[in-house]
């Protein structure tokens, strides 16, 4: 064991002990050192580090060594680096007291990002609220007063009218009222479908995409659900490896995250499939409204009414903070996903329902898609103007519709580019953060970049920023 005492009371102040030991290099041994630190409280929040200057200096190992450990740990939220202000333990960074806590993998944000190019996010600022709140008003007004009592875990049959004109007019969903169940979300509709256990609607294993959103995947394994990757290509998820899976979970008008939509054959193979085994497609709508560059892509649903589910929210259409989403289901399992949700609604705002079907159907919601998916396909086009004009050797994909672009990097680069946008205060996701663990790395090093959620003022700065951050040519 090699114990330092590093003084940097010239530079900043105060005096900080570390306990560099442990298997591995110096790089490890020191973000090892660090984290407990932070972990045993003896490093509070707020406390202010070295420069990694000095602290190289001090401890004798080549500066990067130290840059690259305080960039881990950033990125691992531990610790925040802001300009003029040095690097500091994150404020949520709080001891342990007893359990083990697993770090954050995402970028501290008890400050915020300078600039928010997360995925997944849509402008905040942008949310209708003179139009909301008259739709609000205008459905309390018409409510009647059962509609004050215990909800119908099926959902408000006003907001399902509204749904089953909606999404035949702008999706292509073949259904009526009495097969749509609302709900909080898609994640909300996983739980119900798969629930825990031998208890749930559907049961695995279950075939999805090789990229895609990580916390789905870890509620699928919570649910005791075995998921299997499918590999993806230029015409979307290979679905022609499908085997015994029960089910399978997609994202066909939209890949998220690489982008592109389910082309035509391969929809027809998996309903085919489906058909073949008695199984089930999972459609998640992913970015079904925000189509730039052709005619919208039709849901997979319109194919086989009673081998797809379609689920859908209005999370990036209007906002994650309202909580309503749909499942629009086969007949027979209308009955099963009710029973799992219960007798009384108790997950979505009854409120909200009524609203956002007065919002649905006075036209309010068509206007407001409108107007964001003009809104954010000049924000895509500014994103690859400034891309050509500063850095012309990355190339941009998934740019025909949605809310994020991915930037194709040279091999080997995503790692170090991500924390090059971390020290440089840009919230953004790299690749790798998305696929499946079983999964090939097919997909290359990438950053995914989302350009909805920046506010409009700060739009420009925000790309500067990415171009400064990315591999040179």
């Amino acid at each position: 064991m090699t114990e330092s005492w590093v003084n940097s009371a010239e530079r900043i102040g105060a005096d900080l002990h570390l306990e560099l030991s442990g298997p591995g290099g110096r790089r490890a041994t020191l973000i090892q050192a660090l984290r407990e630190a932070v972990r045993s409280g003896r490093l509070a929040p707020g406390t202010r580090l070295p420069p990694y200057r000095s602290l190289a200096a001090d401890l004798g190992v080549a500066r990067n060594t130290v840059a690259d450990a305080y960039a881990e740990l950033v990125a691992e939220g531990w610790l925040t680096a802001r300009q003029g202000s040095g690097t500091r333990v994150a404020d949520r960074a709080e001891p342990l007291r007893g359990a083990v806590r697993t770090p954050v993998t995402t970028p501290a944000r008890a400050r915020g990002p300078r600039h928010d190019l997360r995925q997944g996010a849509p402008d905040a600022s942008a949310f209708p609220r003179a139009a909301w709140s008259a739709a609000y008003r205008r459905a309390l007004q018409a409510a009647p007063s059962e509609a004050f009592g215990p909800g119908d875990p099926a959902g408000r049959r006003e907001l399902r009218e509204a749904l089953a004109e909606y999404l035949a007019r702008a999706r292509g969903v073949r259904t009526e009222p009495d097969r749509i169940v609302v709900c909080s979300g898609f994640a909300h509709a996983l739980r119900l479908l798969f629930g825990q256990g031998a208890g749930g609607v559907l049961r695995g294993p279950l075939g999805m995409e090789a990229y895609g959103l990580g916390f789905h995947r870890e509620l699928l394994v919570t649910a005791g659900v075995r998921t299997v990757p499918l590999p993806l290509d230029e015409d979307g998820a290979r679905v022609d490896v499908l085997g015994r899976e029960r089910a399978v979970l997609l994202t066909p008008a939209h890949q998220f995250p690489t982008g592109g939509p389910l082309r035509p054959e391969r929809r027809a193979a998996v309903i085919d499939w489906a058909r073949a085994r008695g199984a089930m497609a999972l459609e998640d709508d992913y970015d079904g409204e925000f189509r730039y560059d052709r005619r919208p892509v039709g849901a997979l649903q319109g194919l086989d009414p009673e081998r797809v589910i379609h689920i859908g929210s209005v999370s990036k259409s209007l906002s994650p903070a309202l909580r309503l989403g749909w499942m629009v289901l086969p007949e027979r399992y209308v009955g099963p996903v009710l029973a799992a949700k219960g007798e009384r609604e108790g997950w979505v705002s009854v409120l909200d329902q009524l609203a956002l079907a007065e919002f649905i159907v006075s036209g309010a919601y068509d206007r407001h898609v409108r107007r964001m998916r003009q809104r954010y396909r000049h924000r895509r086009d500014r994103l690859v103007a400034a891309l050509a004009a500063h850095a012309p050797h990355v190339e941009v994909t998934g740019l025909a519709a949605g809310l994020h672009a991915v930037l194709r990097l040279p091999p080997g680069t995503e790692r170090s580019t991500v924390k090059a946008a971390v020290w440089q205060g840009i919230a953004l996701d790299g690749l790798a953060a998305f696929r499946h663990p079983q999964a090939e790395p097919t997909a290359g090093d990438g950053l995914v970049v989302g350009y909805a959620a920046t506010a409009e003022h700060a739009y420009g700065a925000a790309l500067e920023a990415l171009c400064g951050v990315l591999p040179p040519g």
